[in-house]
């Protein structure tokens, strides 16, 4: 059934971020189409945050390539770098290609996934989230090739067994602690986050037996604040003797793991057991790039 429904979740994004674009290629029938992969993030100022994901190019190279339709996979950075996302598409129409797989590192649904890389791309036009963007330097190009943009992260049981997996190799009695769950937030799409730590926090109730389990902003939404980190330790900690905390951001970036919640943890009082870690590096987001590559060109 979880297979049935992602198919559906696939279908659906495709038909609603590839259908009006058109492409010159298509008309071409008799013409096998080549294809490319482009992997997006969200971006960062932190070389460290940088090479973690693209790290994941490299560790998906081979299998993504063993699909004979698959032709060119690559990276870009949708803010503060290049590769830029308009870099890359550009790259893909001077190298011919009719269609690109646009793949986003994100969590879940937010202004970036909904909004911004669709505006990027050409797929939507906005003036207003154009005129951001050219505020912030960030370049919209409409490809030649039809760009389709697959379902985010949290699709899938990844994140959920990922946490499950840091929450476990900090854990000492899982009886006497609490689990506080730190993620950026997004204010446009505050309800589809609260539900992805909310649907985290259930799933660790049942696997690994914590029942005081919240969560805390650290991005835009709060201002990078240490505040909301802080408060949710102490509240747990009323609760618990112990609390873990745990980042549920894609990669390490210094400002928000050591600067906001190590700064947070280091302020609280109480035993606080935390790690400057991530969710990368995962095996299993690397098969679900593979996996969801090699789906979503069935279905081009």
């Amino acid at each position: 059934m979880k297979k049935i429904i992602n198919s559906l979740l696939l279908v659906t994004a495709v038909a609603l971020f590839s259908c009006g674009q058109t492409n010159e290629n298509n008309t071409v029938e008799n013409k096998e189409k080549k294809i490319g992969v482009l992997l997006v993030n969200h971006g960062s100022v932190a070389e460290s945050w940088r090479n973690m994901l693209l790290d994941v190019e490299t560790q998906v190279r081979e299998e993504v390539l063993k699909n004979p339709k698959i032709s060119k996979i690559t990276t870009a950075f949708m803010e503060y770098t290049e590769p830029s996302i308009a870099t890359r598409l550009k790259e893909f129409d001077e190298e011919g290609f009719d269609e690109v797989v646009l793949i986003p590192i994100f969590l879940t649904v937010s202004s970036h996934y909904s909004h911004d890389i669709p505006v990027i791309c050409g797929l939507q036009v906005d003036p207003k989230i154009q005129e951001t963007l050219k505020k912030e330097k960030i370049e919209v190009y409409k490809a030649n090739a039809r760009v389709t943009i697959t379902p985010p992260l949290d699709y899938t049981t990844i994140l959920k067994k990922n946490v499950e997996r840091r929450v476990n190799a900090l854990s000492e009695n899982a009886g006497n602690e609490a689990v506080l769950l730190v993620a950026y937030g997004d204010a446009d799409y505050n309800q589809q986050w609260e539900k992805m730590v909310d649907e985290i926090g259930k799933y660790l109730k049942i696997k690994t037996g914590h029942e005081s389990i919240a969560y805390a902003w650290c991005g835009h939404l709060v201002g990078y604040s240490t505040d909301p980190t802080l408060n949710g330790i102490q509240k747990l900690h009323e609760l618990e003797d112990n609390v873990i905390v745990i980042p549920v951001l894609v990669a390490n970036d210094p400002y928000f793991q050591k600067d906001i919640i190590q700064k947070a943890c280091d302020m609280a009082e109480g035993k606080v057991l935390y790690k400057q870690d991530a969710i990368l590096p995962d095996p299993n987001i690397n098969q679900w790039v593979v996996d969801i590559s090699n789906q979503t060109v069935e279905n081009i």
